[in-house]
């Protein structure tokens, strides 16, 4: 028999092989064929045999595990027979059921597993991980062992045996839940473990830890007063229900809560040797360069510092120089020797504080918090918040920050682990004295002994001992900063004809380098000078004009756009940037420029380029690239929407996709580049491309990622249209700020940016503004309950929509005038309008405009009675806005399902989903928060959680009261319907 052979048998056996199931209906299947296992006593002998383990039972146990106290006449022929059916179902794997000393056992084994026993398994495998500390792996496998249930265990099996065990394995389940549910928590996932807590308390209301973990879970989620709500409710039904108080551990998290003790920011219940162990052990440092030379003493000054995380304070070390001089090599020297002293891990950021765009704390904190396993729902918004979990999740273990190009003390300070343990490692052009109890480190240019010998590791030995002088002038001129020093051993390294001697005489040329080497900016500029000179002409425009461009990085594509260049020929000039080191490869066929390096680029492309003009022709092709591309985006995202055809006529035929997947992944990973296009486009008076590739990349305000980014960038071309008098850019940059301020809730600022936008469309005929703004200011009146209002611009959006033959806005706008038509009552218009909006997606075959046509039909069925209909779209609407990545809109979705529920008297599941809203963020900012903690209010007060409902509630009408919208009078009258006990 061949190979061949062996392994077409071994799959044939893995597709007979039979497997059982208990944690749920009992069944069993040979590969993927169910078997019919017969009556529900047949079912009964089956699973009391499966439960055993192999060992056998005697008649009489069974007998009793089937009837009870009550057997029928003839139990014993119709336990033989039993046995007989199940022997023939099982086939050919009949002797697995074998007869022994007057009873009957089932010897399965490996080759017939029962899902009981490897759900036994993997949690023994978990329980052994969480004892070793590997938290990530403790709760892969708690909820791989949970996923074996499939209902209720031994569903629908009769008899005093069967029910035993239902209670059995619930009562392991929820065990399992508890200790998986810990290690969320213990791990920074409070946010998404709150929504699951929710449901598990109204499910099983008496099961004091499940409310442990919601008040923790709570409170961690900043959610203080519903913490101590759900003790308060609690503390009343354990009185009510049992006659007793709450536990002990409950009652003193609740006083820790009001006393806000600092240690419940991380892990309040963990096991102290878990608690020093990360999740996830980030390992981000930047490689150290192999020719690392000298700087002996500032090594070990740094080295020393770092030690003191032994001890009981943090250590911060706040490296300064002018830039060049080598601090983000020395910090990444020193860090990568301190390594060993944090076995926690190692964290790294780049603050881009030198350049016009300084990283955000906040963006920051969000990239550390990934990086130590939170997951993206767990993550809150606000720097405090974030830095406050950051710091929690450091306590008690070991880890070292290496914050590198800094702008200032400001931006530094949330970014610090405060801790003792943990250590700071901070580099930045500027003298941080006002960063309290920072080490500070003024690193100079390298002596000249240092300098040389960096000079002579990059050059070689034996080009340099001969010239030793020359040498010496080369890293004199030079201004010993290491950058210009390796840039200038680089380009000596590549020209092999070249002597020190040729290269020191070149660098004698003050014509080819600034006078000023040796202070401030002059230095950087003179240092990166020097290798600019080296560049053949074609190599000289690629750097100055790839400078021009303001994103993080660049794409090869964008880049030969730019350049004016095929691809291939980009990528050689751009490779053979990277080779002179004045130019990165952030990752395959993306580059960037060090911040310095960009500035001194933009400096020589406004002094050398020739002619002038050439700088504005190359952003122009730049964002051509950008909106052709674009274009293709929205196209596919978009089918059949004519919103494309009013764009200016493409004059580059940028990237096409092969489907809308991949159209999406390069929108969302060209996001910030897009919108610093967009705002230097405006800057440089580019306003018809910059508004139309607002409009083209409109699903990013959606993505809740690059929404802020959005915002600005369409405030920039509005006001740079408005100083300008184009009517037609501004329309276009106001109706997508319109967009931009509704998704964020700022419903009367989006009103009035609508209305102007009408009226600078309409000065223009424009089609775009002039059908987007009265569709806008319908969605802005409903939300603002001004219904007839919204009709009369809705039908006005609709009309103009079908006089462009735009079918999907068409049907857009039909779905928002359904959403009018549920609250003025009218339910039947607006489930008809919902579905000719389903019928225009489908012909036009648009998978995410689709979502917004099934969550208005969802929401129109719902409202009128037809829940379970309505439910079903709103589940599909989720899950294409989920794929989709458009997080806002999933959000918002959750709260629809969650309102069904609440109508089809389901309390637990809508509280659920209004949690999991809550968790995601949604469209209409704080505002629908509002709404959102209304419903998830309504829910807990039927379920009988009083407090809690309360404390939403009243935040709610806080909420509402900031806004002076009308809704809080109605949260006013829901409060005094709440009991206050």
């Amino acid at each position: 028999m061949g190979a061949g052979d062996h392994a077409r048998n071994g799959t044939e056996h893995h597709e007979r092989r039979l497997r059982f199931a208990v944690l749920g209906p009992v069944r069993a299947w040979r590969g993927d064929q169910p078997l019919n296992l017969g009556s529900p006593q047949q079912k009964a002998l089956l699973a009391a045999l499966l439960l055993r383990g192999g060992q056998t039972a005697t008649a009489e146990e069974l007998i009793d595990a089937i009837w009870g106290e009550e057997p029928p006449e003839q139990a014993k022929a119709a336990l033989r027979t039993y046995a007989s059916r199940i022997r023939k179902a099982l086939g050919p794997d009949a002797s697995l059921l074998v007869s022994e000393s007057g009873g009957y056992a089932l010897r399965t084994g490996p080759e017939a597993p029962l899902d009981l026993e490897t759900a036994q398994e993997t949690a023994q495998r978990a329980e052994k991980a969480a004892g070793a500390g590997d938290r990530a792996q403790a709760r892969e496998l708690y909820t791989e062992a949970l996923a074996h249930w499939d209902g209720e265990p031994l569903a629908r099996i009769p008899g005093p045996y069967a029910e035993h065990q239902r209670v059995r394995l619930e009562e392991w389940r929820l065990g399992l839940l508890e200790v998986r549910l810990d290690l969320d928590l213990q791990v920074g996932g409070h946010a998404e473990a709150v929504s699951e807590l929710t449901a598990l308390t109204a499910a099983h209301p008496l099961r004091e830890r499940f409310r442990e973990l919601l008040m923790l879970a709570l409170y961690r989620s900043g959610r203080q007063a519903e913490a101590l709500a759900v003790y308060a409710d609690t503390r009343r039904l354990l009185a009510e229900e049992l006659g007793v108080d709450p536990r002990p551990e409950l009652s003193e998290l609740q006083q820790r809560i009001l006393e806000a003790d600092d240690d419940l920011t991380y892990q309040a219940d963990e096991p102290a040797t878990a608690g020093r162990t990360a999740v996830t052990r980030p390992a981000q440092l930047p490689a150290t360069v192999a020719d690392f030379t000298g700087r002996a003493s500032f090594v070990a000054e740094l080295g020393d510092q770092l030690a003191q995380a032994d001890g009981t304070v943090m250590a911060v070390s706040a490296v300064a120089g002018i830039g060049g001089v080598g601090k983000t090599t020395l910090a990444i020297h020193v860090a990568h020797a301190a390594a060993d002293r944090f076995p926690d891990g190692q964290l790294y950021v780049d603050l881009q504080g030198a350049g016009s765009s300084p990283a955000d704390p906040e963006a920051v904190l969000g990239s550390f918090l990934r990086a130590l396993g939170v997951a993206d729902s767990a993550i809150p918004s606000g720097v405090h918040d974030r830095a406050a979990l950051f710091r929690s999740l450091l306590a008690g273990r070991r880890v070292l920050a290496l914050l590198d190009n800094a702008r200032d003390a400001a931006q530094v300070r949330p970014l610090l682990p405060g801790t003792a343990g943990c250590a700071a490692l901070v580099t930045s052009r500027m003298r941080m004295v006002d960063l309290a109890g920072a080490h500070l480190v003024d690193l100079d240019v390298m002596s000249p002994d240092e300098a040389l010998a960096l000079f002579t590791r990059i050059v070689g030995e034996e080009r340099v001992l001969s010239e030793r002088d020359a040498a010496m002038d080369v890293v004199a001129a030079c201004g010993f900063l290491p950058l210009a020093i390796r840039i200038a051993a680089a380009r000596l390294s590549a020209r092999r004809t070249w002597t020190v001697s040729v290269l020191a005489a070149k660098l004698a040329d003050e014509r080819r380098r600034l006078d000023e080497l040796q202070a401030g900016d002059q230095a950087v500029k003179a240092t990166f000078e020097l290798g600019y000179g080296q560049l053949d002409p074609e190599q000289a425009r690629a750097f100055r004009l790839l400078g021009l461009a303001e994103g993080p990085d660049i794409s090869l594509e964008a880049a030969a756009a730019l350049l004016d260049r095929s691809p291939e020929d980009a990528e050689d000039l751009l490779e053979s940037l990277v080779d002179t080191s004045l130019l990165e490869s952030a990752a395959p066929r993306r580059y960037r420029f060090h911040d310095l390096v960009r500035l001194f680029a933009r400096a020589c492309a406004e002094r050398d380029e020739q002619p002038p003009s050439e700088c504005d022709a190359a952003l122009e092709r730049l964002v051509d690239f950008y909106l052709a591309t674009a274009r293709h985006v929205f196209a596919a995202d978009h089918p059949g929407d004519r919103t494309v055809a009013h764009l200016g006529p493409p004059r580059q035929e940028g990237l096409a996709f092969p489907g809308q997947e991949k159209a999406l992944e390069w929108l969302f990973a060209e996001g910030e580049c897009l919108m610093s296009a967009v705002r230097q486009s405006a800057d440089r008076g580019l306003l018809r491309p910059a508004a139309d590739l607002l409009v083209a990349t409109k699903d990013l305000a959606d993505s809740g990622i690059h929404s802020l980014r959005y915002e600005r960038a369409a405030g920039a071309v509005r006001d740079a249209a408005e100083r300008a008098g184009d009517n037609r850019a501004g329309a276009r940059a106001r109706i997508m700020l319109t967009h931009a301020y509704a998704l964020g809730g700022r419903f009367p600022e989006a009103q009035e940016e609508a209305l102007r936008a009408m009226e600078l469309g309409r000065l223009a005929d424009d089609p775009v503004s002039t059908s987007y703004a009265p569709n806008d200011l319908g969605i802005i009146s409903t939300y603002l309950g001004r219904y007839h209002e919204a009709e009369k611009h809705l039908e006005q959006a609709i009309e103009a929509f079908r006089a462009d033959s735009n079918r999907p806005s068409e049907a857009s706008a039909l779905c928002n005038l359904s959403r009018v038509h549920i609250a003025l009552g009218l339910h039947d218009s607006a489930i008809e309008l919902a579905k000719r909006g389903v019928t225009i997606y489908e012909e036009m075959d648009s998978t995410l405009r689709m979502a917004n046509a099934r969550y208005s039909l969802g929401c129109a069925l719902s409202q009128a009675g037809r829940v379970t209909e309505g439910l079903r779209d709103l589940m599909i609407a989720r899950q294409i806005f989920h794929d989709s990545r458009q997080s806002l809109w999933e959000g918002v979705t959750h709260y629809r399902i969650a309102e069904a529920h609440l109508l089809d008297g389901d309390a637990a599941r809508a509280a659920s989903h209004a949690e999991q809203a809550i968790a995601l963020r949604v469209i209409g900012g704080e505002w629908r928060r509002g709404t959102v903690l209304v419903v998830l209010g309504k829910a807990l007060s039927q379920l009988g959680q009083f407090g809690r409902a309360r404390a939403c509630l009243t935040e709610a009408s806080t909420i509402f009261d900031s806004l002076d919208a009308p809704e809080a009078a109605e949260v006013r009258d829901l409060l005094t319907l709440v009991p206050d006990r």
